[in-house]
């Protein structure tokens, strides 16, 4: 049997009094997009967090790949990158510098060529050895997703890639996530944008108050909305329900 890419069992996360995620199980083959999706407040980032190590479970299991995010750390992190929402430079640093640090942060051996082709697939060949400081708030995006593949991971978590960013770069971000897609990687992304949602994932996520509410294909979503887009629906999924008397 294949092993999931991603397999999370009964994942829950508190702080204190507040519970930031509810007993998470969710499941992503090998090569599948999935949107995660809800308000702002609803454990997306949260979650992230814990499969990737910036947080640690209060309980439940993460697996990538079969290895325990926690049992398992340095070889479940090296299959995992991360695309953060905040773009987050050393300012003094050039693109070309930023990605071989990260390289060496993931224990990976430099490889120049590699990096270079990074930089050219990002449109940032020109900008190889400029401050990042200089850069625009495009580049610096998408040197975020150059730095996240430098590693060669085989699972990429992009949380909202296309905050803030103008037409003609998302649409160039979505290409590259098909690409990445298409070459094998493994694709969890968070997302305000719903026509984003369709437009890549296989399945659509949906968390409410740290709850899985639904994961099913955008298809299936629209099949059982009897007519109504996917807006209405996610609003509709979202909703608090009402309280009983």
């Amino acid at each position: 049997m294949t092993l999931p890419a991603l397999r999370c069992r009964g994942v829950e996360k508190r702080f204190g009094d507040f519970t930031a995620l509810a007993g998470v199980d969710l499941e992503v083959a090998p090569g599948e997009i999935v949107a995660l999706l809800g308000p702002n407040g609803a454990g997306k980032t949260t979650l992230i967090g814990c499969i990737t190590g910036l947080s640690r479970p209060t309980a439940g299991r993460i697996e990538v790949f079969g290895y325990d995010v926690a049992s398992d750390f340095r070889t479940a992190r090296r299959l995992v990158g991360l695309v953060p929402q905040e773009i987050n430079f050393d300012p003094f640093f050039t693109p070309r510098e930023a990605l071989r640090i990260k390289s060496g942060l993931m224990g990976v051996p430099p490889d120049p060529a590699h990096c270079d082709a990074l930089l050219r697939t990002f449109a940032l060949w020109d900008k190889r050895d400029a401050y990042t400081r200089n850069l625009s708030g495009g580049m610096k995006r998408r040197l975020l997703v150059a730095k996240a593949l430098v590693h060669r991971p085989k699972l990429l978590f992009l949380d909202e890639p296309t905050a803030g960013v103008d037409v003609e770069l998302r649409r160039e971000l979505w290409d590259e996530v098909r690409r990445l897609r298409d070459a094998g990687t493994t694709i969890v992304l968070t997302t305000h944008y719903l026509e984003e949602a369709e437009a890549l994932a296989d399945r659509i996520a949906v968390l409410r108050r740290g709850e899985l509410i639904v994961a099913e294909s955008a298809e299936a979503m629209l099949a059982r909305g009897e007519g109504r887009s996917l807006e209405e629906i996610f609003v509709e999924l979202v909703q608090e329900p009402e309280p009983v008397s």
